[in-house]
């Protein structure tokens, strides 16, 4: 059984399409221009300490230990076996990240927003809560 398409039955749903994205296309401007306060979620409490946790000087001295350690285990260790040693490659990985993002964060001060952003011919001042 062959199903047969007409022209005069697309015209409408390419019309209907074209319309619907042409809709969206306008309404993007109001989307864009929203912003979220934050601090309104249930999580994002203990979210903001991990974060703390893993980016204090603690978390620092701990990723230096880690690499020290793991580095020796792998060049001194001798014969591992396959799991042992995916063991200390995960260790090794965690402590080159958690060290990388405290020394970027040292040197450069990390991801920060300038004070005004002019968006729209507004000035929106960011200030500390």
């Amino acid at each position: 059984m062959k199903l047969i398409h007409s022209q005069k039955n697309a015209q409408p749903f390419y019309l209907f399409t074209l319309m619907l994205f042409l809709c969206l296309l306008m309404l993007a401007d109001s989307a864009l221009a929203s912003v979220g306060g934050g601090g309104q979620l249930p999580y994002e409490s203990w979210l903001v300490n991990l974060r703390s946790s893993v980016t204090g000087p603690v978390a620092f001295t701990l990723s230096i230990v880690g690499i020290v350690v793991a580095g020796g285990i792998l060049i001194f260790g001798g014969e591992l076996n396959a799991f042992f040693r995916t063991l200390i490659f995960i260790v090794l990985v965690m402590a080159l990240l958690i060290g990388a993002n405290n020394i970027m964060t040292n040197l450069f001060g990390g991801a920060v927003i300038p004070g005004g952003i002019p968006i729209d011919n507004t000035l929106i001042l960011n200030t500390p809560e």
